[in-house]
Order: C-alpha cells, then sequence, then structure tokens
C-alpha cells in the first residue's frame, strides 16, 4: 500500500524527459533544418533530449514522422561522395606526401574513410578534412 501512495509523487519525474522527434519523413542523406523535428514530453532510451547542433547536419539512415533521432541516425554532412577522387596527405615530422585516391564510401569532415591509392592500387584508411582532402595517419 506504501508504494501506490509513492506512486503519485514519481510519476511526475518520468515523465518530464524531453525527446526529439522527426517532424515530417526524413530520407536518408538529408539536411536537417529547423521544420525537419520537434521536442516531445516522453522519454527514449538512447534519444536525443537536445536540439542543440542539430540544424545543418546530415541524416544518415531514414527517418519516419514522430520517431525519436538517436545520436547514430544523423552525422556531419558528406563532404566526400562514393567513388569521388581525393587528395590522400601523409604529414609527419616534416615529410609530406601527397596522392591521388578514390573514396570507397562517402563522409563528413572527422570521420574516417577507406580510399584506394590510385598509384598502387592498395587501400589505406583516413580521416576527412574540412577541405575533402583525407589525412592518413
Amino acid at each position: 500500500m506504501r508504494l501506490l501512495a509513492l506512486i503519485p509523487l514519481v510519476w511526475p519525474l518520468l515523465a518530464e524527459a524531453e525527446t526529439v522527434v522527426a517532424a515530417r519523413n526524413l530520407r536518408a542523406q538529408t539536411i536537417l533544418t529547423a521544420q525537419d523535428f520537434s521536442i516531445r514530453d516522453i522519454s527514449v532510451a538512447g534519444a536525443l533530449s537536445s536540439d542543440k547542433g542539430l540544424v545543418g547536419m546530415e541524416t544518415r539512415v531514414a527517418i519516419y514522422i514522430g520517431r525519436p533521432i538517436r545520436p547514430g541516425d544523423i552525422g556531419p554532412p558528406a563532404l566526400v561522395e562514393r567513388n569521388a577522387i581525393v587528395t590522400l596527405i601523409y604529414d609527419h615530422g616534416g615529410l609530406v606526401i601527397t596522392a591521388e585516391g578514390r573514396a570507397l564510401g562517402r563522409g563528413g569532415e572527422g570521420e574516417q574513410l577507406r580510399v584506394m591509392n590510385l598509384s598502387s592500387r592498395s587501400t589505406i584508411s583516413g580521416i576527412i578534412q574540412p577541405d575533402g582532402s583525407v589525412k592518413v595517419q
């Protein structure tokens, strides 16, 4: 009986969580605007609770209207498209080597990308830079 008396005290705490949800159907690779999402008073584990920084981000997967937006569903806009020719840069201790490569995927700034070196045909990974080049580590 005592537990039933506590439910009215605890219930408002559970209902106060805010979750960012899609305001319309969003296809993959859509750049988000303020009209694409809204905030609802529902609690969903793993979903975004703030809309800070969402405008200008790109959807990685399709998100349907009313569905919560999770961190893995969005990312920075793609700078490099699949099969694009990119500049590979290796910079270590004063030695700088550049080469051309073909992107084997798509990605945005700061993301890891696999690239095929066009000279050697070997596959390497690097981090996408703000200018669209790929820095090899």
